[in-house]
């Protein structure tokens, strides 16, 4: 990938699935289908609920975050209001369920946020929590199949609260031949340079902690 692809500039990368819809690397595409198959015979519908997205979206998630026109949440998952704190303290609120833009795994199409769609037709409204895929959750099944499974294909967990600070995500999964080789490549200088010309909230505070915020968040993972 180059550092447009890197930081969701570009998707030059990036291929179209129709079924279940989502957008993936080009060279995840197939072994993510191998992954589904496996599902379906298992009877899990396996599906992203987020597949790639861009510097642009990120962008948007973020500023939203960070102004409270969206819910930021803490460690706990509990609602944090926003007017309450520093700009220091909503930048490393944010850190720990979303990425800066430039920085998301997602904008490498190497990354799928994943639930069975089985669950969610029967009615249940997909919130993306621990407590979706703890023991009792509704889908507590698909996250003991992907247990099991996913490194099969060669997906894993990136954020399971071990050494990564971001929160642990059981619906995260990343394909680890071509994650591993974007999480290398992406520098804070790359990184530095997505962030510079973008209206990004909070941007004097990241830019002057960047490579603290990038070693914490983005080169520090729970690896497969």
């Amino acid at each position: 990938m180059n550092d447009a692809e890197l930081t969701g500039q570009a998707r030059t990368h990036i291929a179209a699935v129709a079924d279940p819809p989502c957008l993936l690397h080009a060279q995840v595409v197939a072994p993510f289908l191998n992954l589904r198959r496996a599902a379906l015979a298992e009877g899990i519908d396996l599906a992203p609920s987020s597949s790639f997205r861009d510097f642009a979206r990120q962008l948007s998630i973020w500023n939203g975050k960070f102004s409270g026109e969206r819910p930021m949440l803490d460690a706990k998952g509990a609602e944090l209001d926003a007017a309450t704190l520093s700009p220091r303290e909503r930048v490393d609120a944010i850190l720990l369920w979303s990425a800066l833009p430039g920085a998301s795994r997602h904008h490498w199409g190497t990354d799928l946020d994943l639930v069975d769609r089985k669950v969610a037709e029967a009615g249940h409204e997909i919130k993306l929590t621990r407590e979706e895929y703890a023991p009792g959750g509704p889908f507590a099944a698909l996250n003991l199949w992907l247990e099991a499974n996913a490194p099969r294909f060669g997906f894993f967990r990136p954020f399971q609260g071990e050494r990564s600070g971001v929160q642990p995500e059981p619906w995260h999964f990343s394909f680890a031949p071509i994650a591993e080789k974007a999480r290398r490549r992406l520098s804070p200088r790359i990184l530095r340079d997505a962030i510079a010309a973008a209206p990004l909230l909070g941007k004097e505070i990241v830019l002057g902690s960047l490579e603290q915020l990038h070693a914490r968040y983005v080169a520090t993972i729970d690896l497969p």
